[in-house]
């Protein structure tokens, strides 16, 4: 495996930095790559009710401007170090969704495109919802919408849900938590 020999930053921005990094591999010969470094970002999954195939679960549908369009997710967003978390699902699920929840429940954490960056998205099951009111930031367009579980995953097989942190997000929920009576 190479080795780090040298990081330059080419771009420093407010959620995360651009590097270029030269990496000398084993026999000597140098590479050259570039790479997002993140602080790490939220997802979480917000059970509104429970009730096996029909718990209905907070979405949002944001508009993403690097896609050109509106996309169904969960609601999520960047650690502001040194936030933990956990404090981090809990303001997002509140900013994003208007609702604060009672519990919020680590699931699991996953790299979500190592060959381009290092954040490491930690995913999160929210429950016990009160309706609070959005806080948006400017540059968000996000609307709230309740789905049933069962909907949710009927959006997975017709690519209307093509949001990976989302998608694993939920699949977490179901198995770690037994959200929709699925069992680990």
């Amino acid at each position: 495996m190479p080795r780090v020999e040298q990081r330059r930053t080419l771009f420093k921005g407010p959620k995360f930095d651009f590097e270029e990094v030269t990496l000398a591999r084993a026999s000597g010969e140098r590479l050259s790559r570039q790479m997002i470094r993140h602080p790490g970002a939220v997802v979480v999954v917000p059970v509104l009710e429970e009730a096996g195939e029909r718990s209905r679960l907070v979405m949002i549908r944001n508009q993403r401007f690097t896609l050109g369009r509106e996309m169904w997710e969960f609601p999520a967003g960047t650690l502001e170090p040194p936030e933990p978390p956990q404090t981090c699902a809990a303001r997002e699920l509140e900013e994003e969704a208007g609702y604060a929840a009672a519990t919020v429940t680590p699931l699991g954490r996953f790299h979500t495109t190592p060959g381009m960056t290092d954040e490491l998205m930690h995913a999160f099951l929210a429950r016990g919802l009160r309706h609070v009111g959005q806080r948006l930031m400017d540059d968000e367009a996000i609307r709230v919408e309740v789905v049933e579980l069962r909907d949710a995953l009927s959006m997975i097989d017709r690519a209307e849900l093509t949001d990976a942190k989302s998608m694993l997000a939920l699949w977490l929920a179901m198995r770690v938590e037994g959200l929709g009576g699925m069992t680990g």
